[in-house]
């Protein structure tokens, strides 16, 4: 589209397609942001149960007896 082919008249048209396309960009960006934390928190959740897992394969005794006195 040459700039000289642009009337008057449609630019407040172009100007409601410009906006449009600044939110859908900016929702977009949102939603990608709120993504990669969600996959952030669940990735640190697996973490710290990969790492309690280790901790009793290393060793399997602790937790596996109580101890009570009468």
């Amino acid at each position: 589209m040459d700039i000289s082919s642009i009337s008057p008249e449609s630019i407040p048209a172009l100007s409601v397609l410009s906006a449009q396309n600044r939110t859908m960009e900016k929702a977009g960006t949102m939603m990608l942001s709120k993504t990669l934390d969600t996959q952030e928190q669940a990735g640190a959740a697996l973490l710290d149960m990969m790492r309690r897992s280790m901790e009793h394969s290393v060793n399997p005794s602790v937790g596996g007896n109580i101890d009570i006195s009468v």
